[in-house]
């Protein structure tokens, strides 16, 4: 038995890095899964190839309102239903505020914030019919701030936010909605730093070491299950005690 046996899940951005390892880690644990992906075709289509029957790709713009409500109709109509939603899809266009244009920062918020905003109102309704586990991506970034960072942070922060207000307005339908604030996790960003970037970061994280995106997925799947079914508005940091 796993502990997500019987639930359909819908994870955006699931076709690489963190995403890639929500959508094996949740499949694992039970659930039939749908994810999304915007142009990573190859990576999708290898993944439902690697995880057969129960899994499928969609090839969707989570920051397109439209799309997104579509998108939530195909995967109900396909799968029989929605159970838990995870808003993992995202974009960074890092700069120094003095030098930030207003396409880097429309582009993050539109990815990054509009998008959770986008997928959660769409699922509420399906949601509705039996209750529900939302969980939005977030980042310690959206807690601490960091330079360079000022739209992504936003972005993060923003997330917060809403979720805990979702959270609150949702509550008595039995929806759930909580964030996962993920630290300095090793995908292919962290493999492009120089050794003494990384021993810098790591001076700071009191494990040592960076958390693994299966780690991240550990969360996710804890906040999928029914072990958290009394857990709503919370904000998990999964980043070695760095926050």
């Amino acid at each position: 038995m796993g502990l997500l046996d019987g639930k359909v899940a819908l994870i955006t951005g699931g076709s690489r890095g963190i995403g890639a390892a929500l959508v094996r880690s949740l499949a694992a644990a039970g659930a039939r899964i749908a994810f999304t992906y915007r142009s990573s075709a190859g990576p999708a289509e290898a993944l439902v190839e690697e995880l057969g029957e129960g899994v499928r790709a969609y090839q969707s713009d989570a920051a397109d309102f439209a799309a997104a409500e579509q998108l939530i109709k195909g995967v109900v109509a396909d799968f029989g239903g929605l159970h838990i939603l995870v808003n993992n899809a995202g974009v960074t266009r890092d700069n120094l505020l003095l030098r930030m244009n207003e396409e880097q920062w429309d582009t993050v918020m539109d990815n990054n914030l509009k998008s959770v905003f986008n997928l959660t109102k769409h699922a509420l309704r399906p949601m509705l019919r039996g209750g529900g586990s939302i969980i939005n991506i977030s980042s310690i970034v959206g807690l601490q701030g960091n330079a360079g960072q000022a739209n992504y942070a936003a972005s993060k922060a923003g997330i917060i936010g809403f979720s805990k207000s979702v959270a609150k307005e949702m509550g008595s339908r039995n929806i759930r909605c909580n964030v996962i604030a993920p630290g300095f996790i090793e995908t292919d960003m962290t493999d492009e730093l120089s050794e003494k970037v990384r021993q810098d970061y790591l001076a700071g994280i009191p494990l040592k070491r960076f958390g693994t995106a299966e780690e991240v997925a550990g969360a996710c799947i804890f906040l999928g299950s029914d072990l958290s079914s009394y857990v709503n508005g919370q904000v998990i940091s999964v980043d070695g005690g760095l926050s």
